[in-house]
């Protein structure tokens, strides 16, 4: 069992700058692919960015170029860095965790993922 928990949310200006933390328990997070989603009112959740448990990374196309994301194993956390914020980038943001051993392809859909965090709310007003 994982058990994930998210920080870093808040309002900000259109321009500005926040980094997502997910913290996770367990002693194999290591192994863990870790994931980012949001989801927007009356919108579906959104697949933002993921990490292998081996370090590579992968953006989607609507925040490529703004967001990073990267993990500590020692610290059993990952980050999402997010520059240059956009109103459109508002959501609940999710972390989400999967075993990713025995498989080097990204985990892009939610249905991958088979544990979740509660969320952290981003604001971005204009």
């Amino acid at each position: 069992q994982v058990q994930l928990v998210e920080s870093g949310g808040g309002l900000v200006q259109t321009g500005g700058s926040l980094r997502l933390s997910c913290s996770a328990s367990g002693r194999t997070f290591s192994v863990y692919d870790m994931g980012w989603f949001r989801q927007a009112p009356g919108k579906e959740r959104e697949f933002v960015a993921t990490v292998k448990w081996s370090g590579g990374g992968y953006v989607g196309d609507s925040v490529k170029g703004r967001f990073t994301i990267y993990r500590d194993n020692a610290q059993i956390t990952v980050y999402l860095q997010m520059n240059n914020l956009e109103p459109e980038d508002t959501a609940v943001y999710y972390c989400a965790a999967r075993n990713g051993l025995g498989t080097a392809r990204y985990a892009l859909a939610s249905d991958e993922y088979d544990y979740w965090g509660q969320g952290t709310q981003v604001i971005v007003s204009s």
